[in-house]
């Protein structure tokens, strides 16, 4: 099964027979992680998003499969473990979508991190973590730090440690484990959502109900298990059911800005502690742009669409000019932005960057589970805890047998590499395939390290491609045709924004070729006129939040 835009009404047929084992309600990483656990375990599986995929939180995190270092500070030795251990398997299943990437952090006198202390924690965290040899930490003096990043603050330096966290795209490792499931016989869908539960005679949950949000038409999706995974929508949709517990979410606001190089020319990604409140920031190098987060505020507002304010601008702003006093950015230097909430489980008491990153799975009187917390790093083993626990509850009450499969080695889609060893190698084998289609070699070398192993079809496209009449680029054209055809790209923001990540590292070619983006688009989906125009203008709207944000009242 593919997850095609022009299937996705035989999806919503197909979705309303039968029973399923297991539906999934939310479709950001969480969500897609369940539901390639459960379909490799062999069962039928179905899965709603009520927007895009990666939506929510999932589009908009500080793009680290990250190791968990400061968790050391919290003492939370168990989860850096396992959050370093995890970081590994996602790496090693899509090297196409995760980059290792060596991250500097510049030691201050009167900062939190001295000498001592960090080369400790950075061994510990080596060890806890089970890093690769050649992976591990180096410790800097003020030299070999400033060699490093030149821009880095040189009054009060003592020098730098060294280590590696990993950079991702996180909606891209989304909908390529969305396709993995998809192929492994999930039905999934996207702007569909759940209005109610469905009930048995025992009053357990056996089902949803679904708004197709597209078409306003309502249908039923009858399954043994029910599970929400929706992120910070978690509370709202348990609502809607009868069990009630006594956790809840606490929503906090995490910020990104992205600047031009010409403006901020950071080459090496860096770890830095804030003047002001200490709060640990991320500065890392991007495709020609150097993006710089993140915040933490408690958020209480619209969750679909959480707006950066000037409050979190100037923070951010403050924070580079402090760590890179040379570079003097100002405001109007800022050329995007993002926001996303992190959906954290309350802990009366405690302050924002204090809340425990778990993930927690509930059960519902009614049989509904429930799984909240958690961080992108660790969404595969999230999904099996709690795929356990669906399986032993389908053995007591039906008596189902299923696979015994680990997802620890089944790699995403596009991650058919040869393992993140042989990634290189393969990106050079392509690149010389290419040839062979008369394709431009940077333009190949793009496909290829964006779609991994799939890259063959988006090849094939280009070739057929350069007889289209298309006033694209061929790489956009290419990849805007793909995207429809293998992942249910219906909306110009859902390519723009979570499949291609442009509207934030290259908006420029956004606003350039957006008008000719949302045509193709509306001929390849078949939208009328009328759709294509709100269409269009929720693209306007999600240009200029990302350039500007909303002024909004501060949150509370």
């Amino acid at each position: 099964m593919s997850l095609s835009t022009l299937k996705r009404q035989s999806v919503k047929e197909k979705m309303q027979q039968g029973m399923y084992d297991v539906v999934v309600v939310g479709g950001g990483i969480t969500g897609a992680g369940i539901a390639l656990d459960a379909s490799a375990r062999g069962m039928k599986v179905a899965l709603v998003e009520m927007q895009d995929f990666a939506q929510g939180t999932s589009s908009r995190s500080t793009k680290l499969v990250h190791g968990g270092l400061r968790y050391l500070k919290q003492f939370q030795v168990g989860v850096v473990a396992e959050t370093g251990k995890e970081r590994a398997i996602v790496y090693e299943n899509g090297p196409h979508v995760t980059t290792p990437e060596w991250m500097l952090l510049p030691m201050h006198k009167g900062g939190t991190f001295g000498k001592f202390s960090t080369s400790i924690g950075l061994g510990l965290y080596d060890r806890l973590a089970g890093v690769k040899k050649s992976e591990r930490k180096k410790m800097l003096n003020k030299k070999q730090t400033m060699d490093k990043e030149p821009l880095v603050k040189q009054e009060g330096l003592k020098g730098g440690g060294y280590y590696v966290e990993y950079r991702t795209d996180d909606a891209r490792l989304t909908i390529e484990v969305m396709k993995k499931a998809a192929e492994q016989g999930a039905d999934i869908i996207n702007y569909a959502k759940v209005t109610n539960f469905l009930y048995d005679h025992k009053e357990k949950v056996n089902g949803v109900a679904v708004t197709d949000r597209l078409t306003n038409d309502t249908f039923e999706v009858r399954a043994k298990k029910v599970v929400n995974a929706t992120g910070p929508w978690v509370d709202e949709v348990r609502r809607a059911d009868y069990s009630k517990n006594n956790k809840q979410l606490r929503l906090t606001k995490g910020v990104h800005v992205v600047i031009d190089q010409s403006k901020f020319p950071l080459r090496q990604a860096v770890y830095f502690d804030t003047e002001h409140d200490g709060r640990m920031i991320f500065a890392i190098p991007r495709d020609g742009k150097a993006y710089v987060g993140t915040t933490d505020t408690f958020y209480n507002n619209d969750k679909a669409s959480p707006q950066v304010n000037q409050e979190d601008r100037d923070y951010l702003i403050d924070a580079i000019n402090y760590m890179f006093p040379t570079v003097k950015v100002s405001d109007s230097d800022i050329e995007s932005t993002w926001a996303g909430i992190r959906p954290l489980i309350l802990e009366e008491g405690k302050d924002p960057s204090e809340i425990s990153r778990k993930d927690e799975v509930w059960e519902g009187k009614s049989g509904l589970l429930t799984i909240a917390g958690g961080k992108l790093t660790g969404y595969r083993h999230m999904a099996a805890d709690i795929m356990d626990l669906v399986e032993k509850r389908l053995k007591q009450e039906y008596g189902d047998k299923f696979k015994d499969v680990n997802t620890k080695h089944i790699p995403i889609s596009g991650g058919d590499v040869g393992g993140s060893a042989n990634f290189e190698n393969f990106v050079q084998q392509k690149v010389k395939v290419a040839e062979t289609f008369n394709l431009d070699t940077q333009l190949a070398e793009h496909l290829v390290r964006r779609y991994g192993s799939n890259v063959d079809a988006l090849f094939e496209l280009a070739q057929a491609a350069q007889y289209q009449n298309t006033s694209l680029p061929l790489a956009l054209y290419v990849e805007l045709v793909y995207s429809v055809q293998n992942e249910l790209v219906i909306k110009p923001t859902d390519f723009f924004v979570r499949r291609t990540g442009a509207i934030y590292f290259d908006i420029a070619s956004v606003i350039r070729h957006k008008d000719a983006v949302v045509d193709v688009l509306a001929q390849l989906v078949g939208y009328d006129e009328q759709t294509k125009a709100q269409y269009k203008a929720e693209l306007e709207q999600a240009i200029e939040e990302a350039r500007h944000g909303q002024h909004q009242p501060s949150e509370g």
